[in-house]
């Protein structure tokens, strides 16, 4: 079961996951290889899925986030298109969504000629899309992946 010791490591590596482990324990009130074989407890039940650097696209000349929708040709059930765009290298996330369109793509371009480019050249293109409507980000409030550890969490068999 995850239980609170547990929320609590989830909640401060989602703030630094460079945190080591040492400092993970003294945090949490527990012996250091204690902590650890909770994160790796955790670690093989796929509750934590792996570690990332965030990096600042911006500073990389990838300054411009757009949302894409697509909608595919695919028949029902089958993903191939949105496995596709998953390869894509300056798509971020692929979502399959319910609605009209099929799939909602989040992507990073250099400027609104390299996304003018990736869409007419590299989406459009792709097998299996059918049709895209693009929306550009003007300005971002809030960009993060972390998310709060529910309470319902609790009831969650490691086991």
């Amino acid at each position: 079961m995850i239980d609170e010791m547990d929320r609590r490591i989830l909640s401060l590596l989602q703030q630094d996951a460079r945190l080591p482990n040492a400092e993970i324990a003294r945090r949490v009130g527990m012996a250091p290889s204690a902590t650890l074989e909770r994160l790796r407890k955790l670690e093989e039940r796929g509750v934590i899925v792996g570690y990332e650097c965030r990096v600042d696209a911006r500073k990389l000349g990838l300054g411009l986030t757009a949302f894409i929708f697509i909608t595919a040709l695919d028949k029902e059930g089958e993903r191939d298109t949105g496995d596709r765009l998953a390869q894509h290298p300056n798509v971020l996330e692929v979502h399959h969504i319910a609605g009209e369109d099929c799939y909602l793509v989040k992507v990073r371009a250099a400027d609104t000629e390299d996304l003018g480019r990736m869409l007419k050249s590299e989406f459009t293109s792709m097998p299996g899309v059918r049709s895209t409507r693009t929306t550009v980000v003007l300005g971002t409030l809030k960009e993060s992946a972390k998310f709060p550890i529910p309470e319902e969490a609790r009831g969650i068999t490691l086991a």
